[in-house]
Parts: structure tokens; C-alpha cells; sequence
């Protein structure tokens, strides 16, 4: 009976293309508010202090910020309907799985060293400038060997 279930699991996590969330990283969570008949996007963007249920088909994070010296949570399931999308802002390199500690620091206490997400992006363009590389040195070799058997020939 469990292997059925983290198997179902395993199915419905391969079906929403979602980005992998760990304590520490910096979103922006957008939620579909409806007020009557109208409906509306709020944007709640917040730190990352807790993912629960990893393995089940609808992990929460929970997302706090700090309004007007007034700390506010959510606990966000990031499967639900009412979620539109949630976009990574930051990553921060943290050493403990749960945050819950930064409830009792202050703003400034609670400073942590963020990695925006454009440098994230940056690093990985230098592998492919590796891999143009590569290919370039590979026509050099070609041309060069070619040049060895002309030389033979002659």
C-alpha cells in the first residue's frame, strides 16, 4: 500500500514543473485573491523558513516578512489552485533545514548572504562558453592534423 502511494506521489510531483524550494531562499509568491465578484493577483514576497511534506504530491513552504516591524507567515501549499506561480528572488546559504529561529531576530539581526538569482544564472553561462571552447579547439585540431597529413603526402 505504500509503495502505491509514494509511487501516485512520485507521479503527481513529475506533473507540476515546479522549482526546487529549500529554507533560506527569498520568493515571490503570487496568490489569486477573489474579492466578490472581481478577481484579483497579490504579490506576498518573504523568506523561505520551512518546507514540509518533500515527498508528498503537495509540499508547503512557509513564508515570512517583516511589514511595519510586524512579522507575517504564511503557509503556502505549492500545489494549490489559488497559486499562480512562485518566482525565486535570492538563495542564501543556510545551515539549518528549519529557520525558525529568525522569529526572535530582529531585520538586522537576521541578515543573511543572498546570492541573486541573475549571478546563479551567470555561472552556468561560463560552462557553456567551456563547451564553445571545447568544440573550437577540436576544429583546430582537425585543421591541424589535416596540415600534418598534407605535409606527409608531399
Amino acid at each position: 500500500m505504500e509503495k502505491k502511494i509514494i509511487e501516485f506521489n512520485k507521479t503527481q510531483r513529475a506533473l507540476k514543473d515546479t522549482l526546487e524550494f529549500h529554507s533560506g531562499d527569498v520568493v515571490k509568491v503570487f496568490l489569486r485573491i477573489k474579492e466578490g465578484a472581481k478577481e484579483r493577483t497579490q504579490i506576498f514576497e518573504g523568506l523561505i523558513i520551512a518546507v514540509k511534506g518533500g515527498q508528498s504530491s503537495f509540499p508547503t513552504i512557509t513564508v515570512r516578512k517583516v511589514t511595519h516591524d510586524v512579522g507575517v507567515e504564511m503557509i503556502i501549499p505549492v500545489g494549490s489552485k489559488n497559486v499562480e506561480k512562485i518566482e525565486l528572488v535570492k538563495r542564501a546559504k543556510v545551515r539549518r533545514a528549519k529557520l525558525y529561529y529568525v522569529r526572535t531576530l530582529t531585520t538586522k539581526q537576521s541578515r543573511m548572504k543572498y546570492k541573486d538569482i541573475k549571478d546563479v544564472n551567470k555561472k552556468d553561462k561560463p560552462k557553456s562558453e567551456i563547451v564553445k571552447k571545447e568544440a573550437s579547439s577540436e576544429k583546430v585540431e582537425e585543421k591541424v592534423m589535416e596540415k600534418v597529413e598534407e605535409e606527409k603526402a608531399e
